[in-house]
């Protein structure tokens, strides 16, 4: 399976993860994760400006502390970054202490606010932890570049059967996914580009809109849950009238 979340979490928790971005543009957010790597980020770099491309780099801090100059470039490229942790810890496998901590020290490399767990592996009370000081961003469709039983051509099928408007596209710069993201990536961008489809960055904006949806979506579940608890029955219009004028 190559879409959607990768685990489920509970409603109240949900509302504060990123998975997509609402709205009827044609955009699409492609995110790359685990670089930068001097083997894969120029390919990647090279290939979004190609296509004028814009997109948003999910770093381990180590990889940026090792290399300072491809950090430098994704964003004079006009690439936004993100923190990826800085020795690509999972939560589900570190105490929250020692995983927060992992996450200040990639800030030290890694400017800006946004935050993407390895693995997509992070717990309901790290999310409260640190949901009002980060964006915790997930996403829509896992490209699964990093799988080597995954043939080239079945990722590239596979990111284009669920890439839709406001997506949120997974890639990884690590040496397991070269194969696949060097014939995926570029196949993906000429695709969507000749749809008329925008790639671009995330912003501080576009989050915003994507949590004021999640709030408003949460909130309405919510509210639906808590009146049918209380098996409130449903009168229509015209029974309405009848009971008000009897």
């Amino acid at each position: 399976m190559y879409v959607v979340r990768p685990y489920i979490l509970k409603d109240l928790n949900t509302r504060n993860c990123i998975w997509r971005i609402p709205g009827n543009e044609k955009i699409i957010y492609l995110t790359f994760d685990d670089g930068p790597i001097p083997e894969l980020t120029p390919f990647v770099l090279e290939t979004l400006e190609k296509y004028n491309a814009r997109a948003t780099f999910f770093c381990v801090g180590d990889n940026a502390r090792k290399h300072p100059q491809l950090l430098r470039e994704i964003i004079a490229q006009g690439h936004s970054v993100g923190n990826h942790t800085h020795n690509h810890y999972d939560g589900w496998k570190k105490n929250s202490e020692e995983y927060e901590q992992n996450i200040i020290k990639g800030f030290d490399y890694i400017p800006g606010n946004m935050f993407r767990p390895p693995y997509g592996h992070i717990t309901p009370w790290q999310i409260n932890r640190m949901k009002d000081q980060v964006y915790i961003v997930l996403w829509t469709v896992l490209s699964y570049d990093y799988d080597q039983n995954t043939t080239p051509a079945r990722c590239l099928r596979n990111v284009l059967r669920y890439t839709k408007r406001g997506s949120i596209v997974v890639f990884h710069e690590n040496k397991k996914a070269i194969p696949r993201i060097k014939y995926a990536l570029p196949r993906f961008i000429e695709h969507y580009s000749a749809q008329g489809y925008r790639f671009e960055a995330l912003t501080e904006p576009v989050l915003q809109k994507a949590l004021h949806h999640n709030w408003i979506n949460a909130s309405g579940k919510f509210m639906n849950k808590m009146i049918g608890s209380f098996n409130i029955p449903f009168i229509g219009s015209k029974e309405a009238g009848r009971k008000i004028s009897g």
